[in-house]
């Protein structure tokens, strides 16, 4: 795993921390099942506070993009943002079922919301 925080950015460290995961995750760089180093290694070998990679580990997990597994550390699953997606799909369609939409109808209001 490659990873640099360029400290004279504007974007904040947990931000390129977190991107920087991310992007290597959907390039396929860090395939699923990759142990991510821990909280207080990658702090010490990007010069940051742990609280920085803690907070951007705690974002990725949130995202769906690893999971922690207690002592065992912490994990790519390689689902990403796609699970993330998934899961809001599936919870957009169970709300709109039990208003009792269509599927048209229920199309109609996302087109609509997407175009705000």
């Amino acid at each position: 795993m490659k990873l640099s925080v360029d400290t004279s950015s504007g974007v904040p460290p947990f931000e390129q921390v977190r991107e920087g995961i991310r992007t290597q995750v959907a390039s396929g760089t860090l395939a699923p099942g990759f142990r991510l180093p821990p909280v207080r290694s990658l702090a010490a070998d990007l010069d940051l506070a742990a609280n920085t990679v803690a907070r951007a580990y705690k974002e990725l997990e949130a995202l769906g993009v690893v999971e922690t597994r207690g002592r065992a550390g912490t994990f790519v699953t390689g689902t990403g943002v796609s699970s993330s997606v998934r899961a809001a799909a599936s919870s957009y369609v169970a709300t709109v079922r039990t208003l009792g939409l269509d599927d048209d109808e229920a199309l109609e209001a996302v087109r609509r919301a997407l175009g705000q």
